[in-house]
């Protein structure tokens, strides 16, 4: 044959997941931890590097790790499901509650995975759009679950991008609207020290998604979980993979896992990052900085692309442009880095804006000018 056959129609319109890969000096665009693992745990590891069983499948439900995070969360390991990062379980749950004729419930904007996953798995997206200060529109949620035919509600708490939270008071409401499966993604809980936690077990369908990603150095890794009630885990092993957690990425998350308590200190230090942080964009003139319960900060500033490419170009240091998303247009994101990567980024973003207005003024003055010899002239 001289062609192959199409792939299925709902890819035709769908975008991946710009995943870019740009390299600079101070990386504060992915959400990621500014420190690797502390010295300790990498001596562990190293010590006992040469007995490792490279040569062996890995557990299939990765039961070290799940065993570990039911007991920290007072649960059973059939309540945990261990994933390929948080990504691969928010696939899983739309593989398994998501697909032709079922309905998914979005609110943007956030997470883009959401709505991607939703779209490769042919399930249809019911955008419920956030309100200007990108708090949930509860009214409208609540009314939409209410109408009986959604299937997965995605709420990311707190919200990436905005870096705001869902109240616990909604959250409540939208699981005793529904029967639908409700994903609370929890993957910045570290920062926020906000769970719904408490309410799995008068709430079947509430499902809480966590990452080794973000607050525990392991981005590399690719590790996540889900809390859920038993039956929801036994469904989601039906559709995942067997093997999709690779045996070192097991290995590594459950010795952090186990020495986590020394993870908290970085974590208060970045709490304080983050508040210099909005402090120091709050101060900036034309710049409207958005509180954050994450370990990063949005703020919308005009000519946003313009600032994110001149901070990379001229400064080396990378943020997030999210001016071509809906809803956020002019609004940046950067991450919550270590101490000197964060003042960096303030001072360059300080250089960059007042160039700008010097620019700016010297343009309008020239035009002033030549505004003043016309009339004279004529």
């Amino acid at each position: 044959m001289d062609r192959i056959r199409d792939p299925r129609a709902e890819l035709e319109e769908l975008v991946p997941y710009d995943a870019k890969d740009i390299r600079a000096e101070v990386m504060l665009a992915s959400n990621e931890h500014p420190s690797n693992l502390p010295g300790e745990v990498i001596d562990w590891l190293a010590e006992r590097l040469d007995r490792f069983s490279f040569n062996r499948y890995p557990d299939p439900l990765a039961s070290d790790l799940r065993t570990l995070i039911a007991e920290a969360n007072g649960l059973e390991p059939a309540n945990v499901l261990i994933g390929n990062g948080g990504d691969e379980i928010i696939f899983d749950i739309l593989l398994a509650w998501g697909g032709p004729g079922r309905k998914m419930l979005d609110m943007p904007p956030t997470f883009a995975m959401y709505a991607i996953d939703a779209q490769a798995t042919g399930t249809e997206v019911v955008s419920i759009p956030r309100l200007a200060d990108f708090s949930a529109d509860a009214d409208a949620v609540i009314e939409r679950v209410s109408r009986g035919d959604i299937d997965v509600v995605m709420v990311a708490n707190p919200n990436n991008p905005t870096g705001n939270l869902v109240s616990e008071t909604l959250l409540i409401d939208i699981l005793n609207a529904t029967d639908a499966l409700v994903l609370v993604d929890e993957a910045y809980f570290e920062f926020s020290r906000h769970t719904m936690r408490p309410h799995m077990e008068r709430h079947p369908n509430l499902v809480i998604l966590r990452t080794f990603s973000k607050a525990f150095s392991l981005a590399g890794m690719r590790v996540g979980c889900l809390l859920g009630h038993e039956d929801v885990v036994r469904e989601l092993t039906k559709v995942r993979q067997p093997y999709s957690v690779n045996a070192f990425s097991q290995w590594v998350a459950s010795k952090v896992f186990r020495e986590r308590v020394v993870f908290q200190q970085g974590i208060r230090d970045l709490m304080r990052t983050r508040d210099t942080l909005l402090h120091g964009l709050a101060q900036m003139d034309g710049v409207e900085v958005f509180p954050s319960e994450a370990n990063f900060v949005m703020f919308r500033v005009e000519q946003a692309s313009a600032l994110w490419r001149d901070l990379l170009h001229g400064h080396s240091v990378l943020i997030r442009d999210f001016t071509r998303t809906p809803g956020l247009e002019d609004c940046l994101r950067v991450t919550v880095g270590s101490d000197e990567e964060v003042d960096r980024f303030l001072v360059a973003t300080r250089e960059v804006l007042s160039a700008r207005r010097e620019s700016q003024l010297l343009t309008n003055g020239a035009a002033s000018r030549a505004s003043g010899e016309k009339e004279v002239g004529d």
